[in-house]
């Protein structure tokens, strides 16, 4: 049932109707692109009701934050009609804001000033008196649990505490409606699962709730879902409607004598297969029908669906339908290998590294290798070290003491000649904003010494692989950020690269543009490129060969994914997720610190 049949449903039977907190009536929005106008809405009918949390799911450009935008009154419908608590955006934009707490993707802090010094600011311009703001200040540093760092300056905290400390100057003025933009964007499952903490409680105190995410498992603590797809809305339900359809179609499918990767790759181009994603033991896969469609030696297990399933079966058709092919070459038709006896060469060796910012200690003395076409994964939470390890690895920033040697060489004395042999895609994407997606990949070419006919050879391969060929003459500022991600994937690929380090490459992305990324990885590792990923998305961690999982500057676990994971089994969780581990490592960890201190 969705959430409006909910609400007549409750009329017939005579009760009074939930209260609505946003309307939405026959909502268009246009945006000028040159001579062109783009359809960024069209039509939409949507109401939310007071007291639930509603989600807004879609892939990149669905119009998530355009809807946000205009129920903040921060834009204007082009036709159609926007109601905020009861009141037009159209005459009632400033009565509007001062109802609403409003956080957007990049919230505004300042990095120099201190946590109570943003919060005091941030009161002076919601026009807070004296006698309300220290009542305030004192409940949402409770809420938030930054009282102990009030006194430290916001560019110091880690990335789940500025979004915090965000949300916290958001809901300084008691909101009746929350309007969140991606808030959980590459913060760690910790931080995230307070964030969420936050949110239920806002819902529990009668507020309205609206957050966009890319995040498919907090669909699951939404009491309605919203799913648009280009500019409408597709479906609009509570979680358990979206899951009903798939009963006895969702199986975890695994294999004794395949890596995991190869067993997607060959379920992924089978016929009948709407998604295969690798998941703990195995690989969960999505079928059209309810038949398993099981291969030589393969078990076949009935599981129970989620909103990831229903959110991909619902989309991979119409993305499939669309000007946007999925990529075509050999990532669809690597074959399957059964898992390595022999140990790969190492490629990346790191001994007692340690970094120090004067007299604070990033990184600790940790110590690993990774093999030739590994996919091994840096993992921790927001401040653990692994950004600064990462850029240490790349080449980025020097080592305080330690042996780092990478593709053979040692970068302390030979890093031009290793760098040449990396590839490194950004956690921002550093593309050039300000040139197109052609003059992109023109100026890495360069950057790479790529000359003549071997320059203009994968220059072609750029624009055919990562179907770039529509966008060549866009600039990169109006990309989607999907195919921000391929720019930078394709850019960093130039001159192939034997080892491949990727910085947070998923965040924000949407569930299809992941899986079809991830897509691409398998497949060059399979051809013996070595990749370095860190990343805040757990189930992404699966795809790894081996992880490290960092906290504090030290390395907490190494293993592969299931060494990680067996770690946390117990009567009471006997079949942890990777995000389960992840959590209760870390908080272990953390808590004994803070005991020895």
């Amino acid at each position: 049932m969705s959430a409006n049949t909910e609400t007549s449903a409750q009329a017939e039977q005579g009760a009074p109707p939930p209260h609505v907190a946003l309307e939405l009536a026959a909502v268009h929005k246009q945006f000028k692109q040159g001579k062109s106008a783009i359809d960024a809405l069209k039509g939409l009918e949507l109401r939310v009701q007071q007291g639930r949390i509603t989600g807004l799911l879609g892939p990149d450009g669905a119009g998530k934050t355009t809807l946000i935008r205009l129920a903040a009154a921060l834009l204007l419908p082009s036709a159609g009609q926007v109601l905020v608590l009861g009141l037009d955006t159209r005459q009632n934009a400033t009565a509007i804001q001062q109802q609403i707490g409003y956080m957007p993707q990049r919230f505004g802090l300042y990095e120099d000033l201190t946590v109570q010094e943003n919060l005091e600011l941030y009161a002076d311009l919601q026009g807070l008196t004296a006698a309300e703001r220290q009542q305030r200040f004192d409940e949402l540093l409770k809420l938030t649990a930054l009282g102990p760092f009030s006194a430290r300056r916001a560019g110091a905290l880690s990335g789940g505490m500025k979004q915090k400390l965000g949300l916290a100057c958001t809901l300084l003025r008691a909101p009746s409606l929350l309007l969140l933009d991606e808030p959980t964007v590459g913060v760690d499952p910790i931080s995230r699962r307070e964030l969420w903490s936050i949110i239920k409680l806002m819902r529990d105190e009668g507020v309205a709730v609206v957050v966009s995410t890319a995040y498919l498992d907090e669909a699951e603590q939404c009491d309605d879902i919203v799913l648009l797809h280009e500019g409408s809305v597709l479906a609009h339900q509570q979680p358990r409607a979206f899951r009903a359809p798939l009963e006895g179609r969702v199986f975890l499918v695994r294999h004794p004598q395949q890596r995991r990767r190869a067993l997607q790759e060959s379920l992924h181009v089978r016929p009948g297969v709407v998604d295969a994603l690798v998941q703990a033991e195995g690989v969960r896969v999505v079928l059209q029908g309810s038949a398993p469609l099981p291969h030589n030696g393969e078990q076949w297990q009935a599981v129970e669906p989620r909103f990831e399933d229903a959110f991909v079966s619902l989309l991979q058709g119409r993305q499939a339908a669309s000007a946007s092919p999925a990529p075509q070459g050999p990532a669809q038709t690597a074959p399957v290998q059964a898992a390595p006896t022999a140990t790969p060469p190492m490629v990346i060796e790191v001994k007692d590294l340690r970094r120090n910012f004067g007299t604070f200690q990033a990184v600790k003395g940790i110590s690993f290798t990774v093999g030739r076409g590994e996919v091994f994964g840096l993992l921790g939470a927001n401040g653990a070290g692994k950004s600064t390890t990462f850029r240490m690895l790349c080449g980025l920033l020097p080592a305080s003491s330690g042996t780092l040697r990478v593709a053979g060489a040692d970068l302390r004395t030979a890093g031009a000649d290793a760098r040449a042999r990396i590839g490194y895609v950004s956690q921002k994407f550093a593309l050039y904003g300000n040139l197109s997606a052609r003059q992109n990949l023109n100026f890495f070419a360069s950057a790479y010494g790529l000359r003549g006919a071997r320059r203009q050879q994968r220059l072609d391969w750029a624009f055919a692989e990562f179907d770039l060929t529509g966008y060549a003459d866009s600039g990169v500022m109006e990309l989607p950020l999907g195919y921000k991600q391929r720019l930078a994937l394709a850019c960093a690929l130039m001159h192939e690269p034997s080892i491949l380090f990727l910085d947070e490459p998923t965040s924000g992305v949407d569930p299809l543009a992941r899986r079809e990324f991830w897509q691409r990885i398998n497949h060059l590792a399979e051809s013996g490129v070595t990749i370095m990923i860190t990343t805040h998305f757990m189930d992404e961690a699966e795809y790894c060969d081996h992880l490290v999982l960092m906290s504090l500057g030290e390395i907490l676990a190494f293993g592969t994914p299931r060494d990680i994971r067996v770690r946390v089994r117990s009567d009471a969780l006997p079949d942890p997720t990777m995000e389960d581990a992840f959590i209760a490592l870390i908080q272990s960890h953390e808590a004994q610190i803070r005991r020895a201190a």
